[in-house]
Formats: structure tokens, sequence, C-alpha cells
């Protein structure tokens, strides 16, 4: 598609919405991205612009201005999304969040719009397409707040193999995953213990190029998936 600058493709990144933000000597609600995002986005040639939670209806009015769109990492989606009682482990829901998101990817993919998921964004992708998740598992999370590292293994002739085709050590932290996938999605990584690390569209279903990751990618220094994205909105 012919993207609206001129140049470097629009990549919508979606953000979170925190009460009691404190910067310099305000202490507001915020809009706010870990830095990480839009810098990956800038480093693999795109130009990024920030998607705080809005009403859904306007989802397809504001994909159809994008480029590209990554659905960021985040709080757990809300278990009700999926037909799951709440696990004493899931964080507390973020609704408006989710709600937002699920909007943005459904639009998306109805548009054809090139789409990443990165870690709850991969898990909120598996869910839009009528997947479920595991609520809980150890060992990908292992120190709060501190990223850990372990391999990630492509699964041959995917998408994501084509981008990265060796195994290789991802920055992570999460303590959910995808458990059945959803419509019409492929898992395309995994990590040694099994979990589905990455899952994506084959070529041409969903009308276009759409991966998730589990891991965070704006945590490395890697940029091949995100260029994989940039490249395909351009």
């Amino acid at each position: 598609m012919a993207n609206a600058t001129g140049g470097r493709p629009l990549i919508g990144v979606s953000t979170y919405l925190e009460a009691g933000t404190r910067w310099g000597v305000w202490e507001l609600e915020a809009a706010l991205l870990p830095a990480g995002y839009p810098r990956l986005v800038q480093r693999a040639g795109g130009l990024a612009a920030m998607l705080p939670p809005d009403a859904p209806e306007h989802a397809a009015s504001v994909v159809s201005r994008l480029d590209g769109l990554v659905i960021a990492g985040g709080p757990d989606v809300e278990p009700g999304r999926y037909g799951a009682e709440r696990d004493p482990r899931t964080g507390p829901p973020a609704r408006d969040r989710d709600a937002w998101e699920l909007a943005l990817i459904e639009a998306a993919l109805g548009a054809g719009v090139p789409l990443l998921g990165i870690c709850r964004g991969m898990q909120l992708l598996n869910v839009a397409l009528g997947g479920t998740l595991v609520q809980h598992l150890s060992g990908h999370a292992e120190v709060v707040g501190v990223f850990g590292r372990h391999a990630v293994k492509p699964v041959p002739g995917t998408l994501y193999a084509g981008l990265v085709p060796e195994e290789m050590s991802v920055p992570t932290f999460h303590h959910q995953a995808v458990e059945r996938l959803g419509v019409g999605l492929v898992a395309c990584a995994y990590a040694g213990d099994g979990t589905v690390e990455a899952v994506e569209l084959p070529s041409g279903v969903g009308g276009g190029w759409v991966l998730g990751v589990q891991w965070h990618p704006e945590m490395g220094e890697d940029l091949r998936v995100m260029r994989g994205l940039v490249g395909a909105s351009g």
C-alpha cells in the first residue's frame, strides 16, 4: 500500500493509559509507551505514532490512516475474553485497552494492514481469532521487572523463519502464553519447553502480513522482525 508519509511507513503502536504517572512536578493520568517501541520502529525505517486507548468504534478510521500496526506488550488479557475463569495469578483487567486493541486488530485484519503483536499483542491476536491462553506458566519471567532471555526456534517455511532462520536468544518477560491457537493461526516458533513463541497467519490469510511474537524485540538489538513489518508496510 502507498504510505501516507511519502517516505517512511507510518506505524501505529498501541499504548498504556496509566493513572498516577509522575514526571517533574506532575502526577497525572498519562498515555505512555516504553521508549524501546518507537525507537525500534524508527531504527527499522518506520515513523512511529502512539495510539492511546480510544472508543472501539474509531478503530477502523485510525487503522485506515496507518501503513502498519503494532499491538504492544502490557497487562494480562481479561480471561472472560476467551471464555475462562480468572486464575488468581492473572493480573487485574484492563478492559478499555482490551476493547480498543481488539478493535484495532479486527480493523487491521479486515483492511489488510500489516500487523505485529508483541507479547500481550500476540496473545490478544490469538484471542481475537478465537484462541485461548494459558494463564500462568513458570520460567519465562523469573524476576519481577527484569527481562530474561531464552532461545526460540523457528518453524521452517514460515514467515518468521524467513525473517529469522536460525535459533536465537530473545529478551522475554511473560507468564502467560498461547493455549489453543486462534482460527487460521499457525505456530512459527517455539521455546525449548514447547511454549509457542510466535504465531502468524499464512500468506494471504486475513488479507496481509500478520505476525505475533511472545518476546520483546524492543528490548534487544535485532531489527529483523520490525524490519519485516516496516517492509510490508511500505
